[in-house]
């Protein structure tokens, strides 16, 4: 099992930018493929981005593509996205998400259900 704690979101202004983190503990890291979601009062749950447990691959949701960058550093059990640009439709809050996944896999998972573990999310508010 492992456990998931996001840090860094905050109120910024259109065209700011912001990082987040996303530090775990308890299994080792680098099995855990892992994704970001935010979600919007009254939306749905909505993809954001997603690495493979190797770093090897990343996808992005096409609203964010560009000004995101998701990375990881699993010497520091720690995943980021780092988010520029910002828009005021990037205000939501945002959870990160860990799926076992087996050795040398190189998937990025995109799908929600696919997660096993959630953090309890961080606030991001952009002004405009």
């Amino acid at each position: 099992q492992v456990q998931l704690v996001e840090s860094g979101g905050g109120l910024v202004q259109t065209g700011d930018s912001l990082r987040l983190s996303c530090a775990a503990s308890g299994r080792t890291f680098s099995r855990y493929a892992m994704g970001w979601f935010r979600q919007a009062p009254g939306k749905d749950s909505e993809f954001v981005a997603a690495i493979s447990r190797n770093a090897g691959s990343t996808v992005y949701a096409d609203s964010v593509k560009g000004r995101f960058t998701i990375s990881r550093d699993n010497a520091k059990n720690t995943v980021y996205l780092q988010m520029n640009s910002l828009k005021p439709e990037d205000t939501s809050v945002y959870y990160c998400a860990a799926k076992d996944s087996l050795p040398g896999s190189i998937i990025a998972y995109t799908q929600r259900d696919e997660y096993g573990y959630w953090g309890q999310g961080t606030q991001v508010t952009v002004s405009s």
